[in-house]
């Protein structure tokens, strides 16, 4: 027993002592970086005026979200869809037409376009790409009771509206 032991012993020293005295090393370094490109993702909701009879305004909301890199800043606008800027316009069959604008705020006096003609569009500065940061830009719509809408035959009427991010 106490020879295997002693072997055991002699045999351990002379492979620590090999790995010791043949083992050298080097070192280097290497650099890990990524770059955070901005980006911006939007969805936005339909907007219902619901039923017109001809005797009063209809007013409704749409929410338009957005989410962009964090610190870029952005711009949301929207087009003029079947219509202008000036008078947007819902479409029925035929040509039959309702008239209708998009604004800014609840007091309607910007009208919510691409930054042209008069029109503004609604900054912000993204928070971050995670659900939790999204902002909510609302828009507030109007289709007034005026002779135009008061003439329209009844049926469904509707139009379609691009909401660009630039960023």
């Amino acid at each position: 027993m106490p020879r295997n032991i002693l072997m055991l012993a002699v045999a351990s020293a002379l492979a620590i002592a090999s790995g010791a005295a043949g083992a050298a090393t080097k070192t280097a370094t290497f650099g890990v970086s990524a770059v955070v490109n901005p980006n911006c993702i939007v969805a936005a909701q339909d907007l219902a005026f619901g039923g017109y009879d001809g005797t009063a305004a209809k007013t409704g909301t749409a929410d338009i979200t957005v989410r962009c890199s964090n610190l870029t800043t952005y711009a949301v606008s929207l087009s003029a869809g079947g219509g202008t800027f000036a008078q947007r316009l819902l479409s029925g069959s035929g040509a039959n037409k309702l008239q209708y604008n998009l604004f800014t705020s609840v007091a309607a006096t910007t009208i919510w376009g691409d930054g042209t003609n008069s029109t503004g569009t609604v900054s912000g500065t993204g928070a971050g790409m995670a659900a939790a940061s999204t902002q909510t830009h609302t828009v507030f719509g109007e289709l007034p009771d005026n002779a135009f809408n008061q003439g329209a035959p009844s049926g469904t009427y509707n139009d379609s509206i691009l909401v660009t991010v630039t960023y």
